[in-house]
């Protein structure tokens, strides 16, 4: 079987695995930047995909590489104690590292500096993650009206409070508000740490939020921006 290597990867606001929505499509403020390898940086090989509002991307869950498998994980959003089969689940630790996200395609750059840029939102991955390819989404194959979701579909509708004070606001750019408020709501806390008034800190678009959670209400408390 021949080897897989990365077509392209992918520039988003997360530059660590914390805090990244635990499925695509969550957040559609999230905005994104898919930069291709140079061998893929042929405008014909894009030719109709402007035509798609959606597209799968298949990437690899680089940051969680390990060398065995459990056939049980902990998903986050059952309190990081419950069990469940992997396959069963969405867990990065999975046989091979292979992650699914659907995403909706904003804009497509063929003439850039870079070569072909696609611009897309709503993306689960972390900055650099190494996509393998990317295909359209197909309403008319892939939306399946009567789909049930399992034990995922008791904690979908799962969210925060959040209290942000506007003094701490307004040192986030305008364009990066409404995606940082989402990625807060959906509670970036690690499942199996829940400590009530515990600080905890999450990486975004080169700031530093850190936060409390007490009885349902996520607080800001501080925010530094990284690199200074």
């Amino acid at each position: 079987m021949a080897e897989m290597q990365p077509i392209a990867h992918i520039h988003t606001d997360f530059p660590t695995k914390f805090g990244i929505p635990r499925q695509s499509g969550l957040i559609a403020e999230l905005r994104a930047q898919i930069y291709f390898e140079p061998a893929y940086r042929i405008p014909e090989a894009f030719r109709g995909l402007e035509g798609y509002s959606h597209l799968w991307l298949l990437w690899e869950f680089s940051e969680s590489i390990c060398d065995r498998w459990s056939p049980t994980v902990k998903p986050p959003r059952l309190g990081g104690n419950k069990r469940m089969g992997v396959f069963a689940t969405r867990s990065p630790f999975r046989p091979n590292p292979i992650g699914l996200s659907c995403v909706r395609l904003e804009e497509v750059a063929l003439y850039t500096p870079e070569g072909p840029i696609l611009y897309v939102s709503g993306a689960d991955l972390m900055d650099g993650t190494p996509i393998y390819d990317i295909k359209p989404y197909l309403p008319y194959a892939d939306c399946v009206a009567d789909a049930v979701g399992g034990f995922a579909d008791q904690v979908k509708d799962y969210g925060l409070q959040v209290e942000f004070p506007i003094e701490l606001l307004d040192l986030i750019p305008v364009e990066k508000r409404a995606a940082l408020m989402g990625v807060l709501e959906q509670d970036p806390r690690p499942g199996y740490r829940h400590e009530e008034g515990r600080m905890f800190g999450v990486e975004f678009a080169g700031f530093d939020v850190r936060f409390t959670v007490s009885e349902g209400i996520l607080t800001v408390r501080e925010i530094e921006k990284l690199g200074d």
